[in-house]
Formats: structure tokens, C-alpha cells, sequence
């Protein structure tokens, strides 16, 4: 053993300084999100980001994180309108990749649209339209994004939030493709409080695309309320069954509609194959998908409230889209 000789006199005594305040929620969660898109981005040596802008709160609040994390001159926006985009969505797009900087280039859809529909009407024949034509909508957009990602080298950032992908209300192939999901473990509601967050350091996201309803603009007159329980309900639900491992009676009990916990459970439970295809993305909350949650893709079993044990389909999740 050697004697190690510590001659206190010269021992370095910790500075005392003021402790810095702790971050708000929504500041930390943001400032994770920048930090995540900023490390995938350079140390995976992308040359920049491309995503698609809809004029939503969901891409717009991508679009400032991507601006904030490696800077405008690095990302690049598509406007891929279609016959159901409202005008109002075409200027806050424009409004957004003008206050941030951004090149924004606008390509229509539609003309991609009519070729599909006009090649497969043979096949489709006299069937009502319904989620197919929404979801060649989507695709048509990820091809675009694709196409400009494999030009460029700059890497797709996809859009959705957690509350989308727990319920599989996405499009794989569409909307889901692409690199890294920014946002993929933020929850709606979350979305609109990073979306204040961002606007009360600058006025960049559009005041209209946080206080219209969300829609996904791929039929006439559309509201993601047509095929979702609203949001201030819809992630509660997910929050207890996703996060806290609440079954469906004890989402129940906490005051929930028995047929809307149900519908959303089997939601849920259905679209675990959409997930696993996925992009990464960056974890904020407790229970990420992909990561910390997983749930097998083919099962029998259906959570069920006792409440609707029955055997009445009230409250039946519908067949998950793709």
C-alpha cells in the first residue's frame, strides 16, 4: 500500500452560486425534442430535414422544432395541397415557413390523385369510397418527401403525435414514412401547450392552425372528431391505459364513458402493427412506444369493461386503417 499525501490547503472548494429555477414542463419537453432532432440529425450526418407542412398544428410545431435544432437554412418544407385542402391551410403554411425562413415549395397532389383512381377504378368497380381513397392521399405525399429525401440526402421528419399513433390514426406509407418522428411520444394535448410554448418566445406558428379544429383535410368537410373522442378525452384514456397499466373497468371508474374506454382500448390493442414500423423518434414521456411499450401484434384477447361484458358491439373499435 502507498501513502497518498492530500494537502488540504490546496483542495478545490466548490463555488457558491445561485441555482438556476427549475424549466416549466412544457419548456423542458421542448427543449428535449430540440436536442433530439439536432443529435439525429448531425451525428447520423444528415445535410438537413424535409417534412411535409399541411398548415396544421402537428406539422407546424415539427417545423419551428426542426428550425430551432439545426437551423432554417437546414430544412426545407413541401405544401402538397389536394382537393380537399382548405386555402387557409396553404397561407398558414406559408406564414409559418416565412416567419421562420424556411424554403417552402408547393406541388399539388391532385394530379397524382386522379391517376390513381382512374388506374384502379377497374378494380375498385362501384364501391363507395371510404378510407382507401383518404389513405392514397396520404401516400401520394410520402412519395413526394421520399423522392425529395433521396435527391437531396436530407432526411423525411414525419409529423404525427402519440395520440395519432396509439390509436393507428396514421397511414403507413403515407404520413408515417419517413426518418425520425419528432413528436411521436407527445400527446395532442401536449402538442397545442409546446405550440403556446413556442409562440410566447416568437409569434412563428400561425394563431389560426392552434384554435381551428385538427383535421386531416383528406375528405370533404373533415374533423379528426368524425373518427376520435376529442382530445381533452382521448388522452386521459391513453394517459391511464398506456402509461399507468389501467384496465379498461379502473379507466371506468376515474368517470369515463364504458363505450369510449373500450372503443380506444381496442383501438389501441389493433394497431400495434403500425407502430412497429414506426421511425424513432425522441421519449418525453414515461411509456414510449417502440421502446418502453410493447404489445403483441397477433392476439385473441380483447380488454373489455364489464360494463359492456354483454356481448353488445356498442363501443366496438372499427377495422384499424392502414
Amino acid at each position: 500500500l502507498r501513502a497518498v499525501h492530500v494537502d488540504v490547503a490546496e483542495t478545490v472548494v466548490p463555488r457558491v452560486g445561485p441555482i438556476e429555477p427549475f424549466l416549466a414542463l412544457e419548456a423542458s419537453i421542448y427543449r428535449a425534442i430540440v436536442l433530439g432532432v439536432r443529435d439525429y440529425v448531425d451525428k447520423n450526418r444528415f445535410p438537413g430535414v424535409v417534412l411535409g407542412l399541411s398548415g396544421g398544428i402537428d406539422s407546424a410545431l415539427t417545423l419551428a422544432l426542426a428550425v430551432d435544432a439545426i437551423g432554417a437554412d437546414r430544412v426545407e418544407a413541401l405544401i402538397m395541397p389536394s382537393r380537399y385542402t382548405k386555402q387557409m391551410s396553404i397561407d398558414d403554411a406559408l406564414a409559418e415557413c416565412g416567419a421562420l425562413g424556411v424554403r417552402a415549395d408547393i406541388i399539388s397532389i391532385e394530379p397524382m390523385f386522379e391517376t390513381f383512381l382512374r388506374e384502379l377504378k377497374p378494380i375498385f368497380g362501384d364501391r363507395p369510397a371510404d378510407a382507401t381513397e383518404e389513405n392514397i392521399q396520404a401516400r401520394c405525399r410520402g412519395v413526394l418527401l421520399m423522392a425529395v429525401s433521396n435527391k437531396t440526402g436530407k432526411m423525411v421528419l414525419t409529423t404525427g403525435n402519440k395520440s395519432e399513433m396509439a390509436v393507428g390514426y396514421a397511414t403507413l406509407y403515407g404520413d408515417m414514412a419517413g426518418g425520425f418522428a419528432a413528436i411521436k411520444d407527445v400527446p395532442k394535448t401536449m402538442v397545442y401547450r409546446l405550440a403556446e410554448y413556442r409562440n410566447a418566445i416568437s409569434e412563428v406558428i400561425p394563431r389560426r392552425a392552434i384554435e381551428r379544429p385538427p383535421s386531416a383535410e383528406l375528405a370533404a368537410d373533415q374533423a379528426d372528431t368524425d373518427s376520435l373522442p376529442a382530445y381533452e378525452v382521448l388522452d386521459p384514456i391513453l394517459e391511464a391505459y398506456i402509461e399507468r397499466d389501467c384496465s379498461p373497468d379502473e379507466i371506468v371508474a376515474e368517470g369515463f364513458d364504458a363505450a369510449t374506454v373500450d372503443r380506444v382500448v381496442a383501438m389501441v390493442d389493433r394497431n400495434e402493427y403500425k407502430r412497429r414500423q414506426a421511425a424513432p423518434g425522441v421519449r418525453i414521456t414515461r411509456r414510449a412506444f417502440g421502446r418502453d411499450r410493447r404489445y403483441p401484434i397477433t392476439s385473441g384477447y380483447r380488454h373489455r369493461s364489464s360494463e359492456l361484458d354483454s356481448g353488445s358491439t356498442e363501443g366496438a373499435a372499427p377495422r384499424a386503417q392502414t
